[in-house]
């Protein structure tokens, strides 16, 4: 009869606790604007080149946490910001966490983006981050499924601009697509929430 007792009450504890917990990371996940996926997502093969020129595909995103979005050296605005605030960001994060992580910019204008260019402008942050280019139907397969959409310049002479996503992709250790970080960037909440994703999810 005790046994039985007990193990009713124990229902009733985790029927409570369980619901609560769902919503306090539900309003984690709202408070750092990230949006994970149910079911993780594979991507398709592809090979581009770093800023080093050496060569960069899928298999490159296996054994660490990434966390990918397409931009262009020359953009005024978005990507400085998103950069300069993902720096600000993990040098905020604990050490082990921060060495999970690698930060990609992949170029959606590739026309100007050479591998040294790109090389050159990531060396003003100077936080180790990897700069991706190549052949823009590489790009834009891996831009679709990722879920970041650019649109190629139809001119690429002169002072020209490209339209891109703000978002950026959270790729897991395994190389499948695990959510988004969703613009604009919500550092305080991704602070604390991006431990917790890594930690949780593999």
């Amino acid at each position: 009869m005790l046994t039985t007792l007990r193990r009713s009450l124990l229902i009733v504890v985790l029927a409570c606790v369980t619901p609560s917990f769902a919503l306090d990371r539900d309003a984690l996940l709202d408070q750092a604007n990230m949006l994970l996926l149910p079911r993780e997502r594979t991507l398709p093969q592809f090979e581009l080149v770093d800023q080093d020129g050496q060569p960069f595909n899928s298999a490159s995103l296996q054994g660490r946490w990434h966390i990918l979005f397409f931009g262009f050296t020359a953009c005024p605005d978005i990507c400085p910001t998103t950069l300069s605030d993902m720096r600000r960001l993990f040098s905020q994060l604990p050490a082990d966490v921060r060495e999970q992580l690698q930060l990609v910019l992949i170029s959606a204008d590739p026309a100007r983006d050479t591998p040294q260019q790109l090389k050159t402008y990531l060396s003003y942050y100077r936080a180790g981050f990897v700069g991706l280019t190549g052949e823009m139907d590489q790009l834009q397969k891996l831009s679709r499924a990722l879920g970041l959409p650019f649109v190629p310049a139809s001119e690429t002479q002169g002072d020209y601009s490209v339209s891109h996503s703000g978002n950026l992709a959270l790729v897991a250790p395994n190389g499948s697509l695990r959510g988004h970080i969703r613009a604009p960037l919500k550092l305080d909440g991704l602070k604390e929430m991006l431990p917790q994703v890594l930690q949780s999810e593999y």
